[in-house]
């Protein structure tokens, strides 16, 4: 692997490393305890610092370039592309169905919300019916369905074991903020990939939410 390659796969090792240490409870307990005042800020300055940094291995992605090493031809193109188009209209129609306040950090600042753990209800979307992380899931469709250089095919190896990784850290925070409906959640549904055979319908889905939302 070339100078380059290495660069890229530091540059991904990086910002995996800060984005996971940010999004930590340990971290986010640390900074309520010292810096209280900050907390607020604290989704906002998370999601700042994970836009900022990530400008950099994609960067490097582009300005490494390179020979295509696989290109989707033919028929394939059209069902690579087809599929790509059916995941950003996937997004599109998610985005209904979350809190972009609360994602974003603003709800958090405009309320001086000081607590560690996030506000937003415990809720099964019709994507989360068949996949616990739905992000993820059209992610990995983005990325697989383009044509590869090396730099891009290093790039998609590695987020996608960050998916892999990242969903179950992420699973650690939900299980203690939502205890055991999540987890029963969790063996009902698959965590990356739908599977025909594991889903719920949407009785299923609300009576998960309400036991997740009760007041402990």
């Amino acid at each position: 692997m070339d100078t380059g390659l290495w660069w890229l796969a530091a540059s991904w090792l990086g910002y995996f490393a800060v984005h996971s240490l940010l999004a930590s409870l340990k971290v986010k307990y640390l900074v309520a305890t010292k810096w209280p005042g900050f907390m607020p800020w604290y989704r906002l300055f998370f999601n700042t610092v994970a836009t900022v940094l990530l400008v950099v291995p994609l960067w490097l992605t582009w300005f490494l370039g390179g020979e295509t090493v696989f290109a989707w031809k033919g028929a394939w193109w059209w069902l690579g592309n087809g599929l790509a188009i059916a995941a950003l209209a996937g997004f599109l129609y998610s985005l209904r169905h979350y809190d972009g306040s609360e994602f974003l950090g603003l709800r958090q600042l405009r309320d001086g919300e000081r607590r560690v753990e996030d506000q937003e209800r415990f809720r099964i979307s019709p994507l989360h019916r068949h996949v616990r992380h739905p992000w993820y899931f059209l992610g990995l469709i983005l990325l697989w369905t383009r044509d590869m250089t090396a730099p891009m095919l290093l790039s998609s190896v590695m987020m996608t074991l960050y998916f892999i990784i990242g969903s179950l850290l992420e699973e650690r925070k939900l299980l203690a903020y939502y205890g055991d409906a999540y987890g029963e959640y969790r063996q009902r549904v698959p965590g990356l990939f739908p599977l025909p055979w594991r889903n719920l319908n949407r009785e299923q889905a609300r009576e998960l939410e309400r036991r997740g939302n009760e007041e402990p």
